[in-house]
């Protein structure tokens, strides 16, 4: 669900006080597109929304949801975005964001 090592590698390549940042911003940026799958799931660019959310979670260490992003890309690239689980990609971000949290709270400890 998170690669770990990707997530040690960030943090050393960006520096802890960094990190923080980072995550604070990707979670930010993330959850504003996930609250419009939610609210206007008619209104979503699928194929923009699948590459950026792509992007973010692969770069922070978000496999799953990385990958199913992945996925509705490429779906959405054919033509087929009608044919993305949006709500799979929320459910996936929220599992992710919660073992994400709970891991930094261990790992910190």
């Amino acid at each position: 669900m998170i690669d770990w090592d990707r997530v040690t590698i960030l943090r050393d390549e960006v520096g802890a006080d960094s990190f923080s940042e980072v995550v604070a911003l990707f979670l930010d940026e993330v959850d504003e597109v996930i609250a419009r799958f939610r609210a206007t799931p008619g209104l979503v660019n699928v194929e923009r929304d699948m590459h950026f959310l792509k992007g973010s979670a692969l770069n922070l260490g978000f496999e799953t949801l990385g990958a199913l992003c992945q996925q509705g890309e490429r779906l959405a690239a054919e033509g087929r975005g009608a044919e993305v689980d949006l709500h799979a990609v929320v459910a996936a971000y929220e599992e992710s964001r919660e073992y994400f949290l709970d891991g930094l709270d261990s790992r910190a400890a």
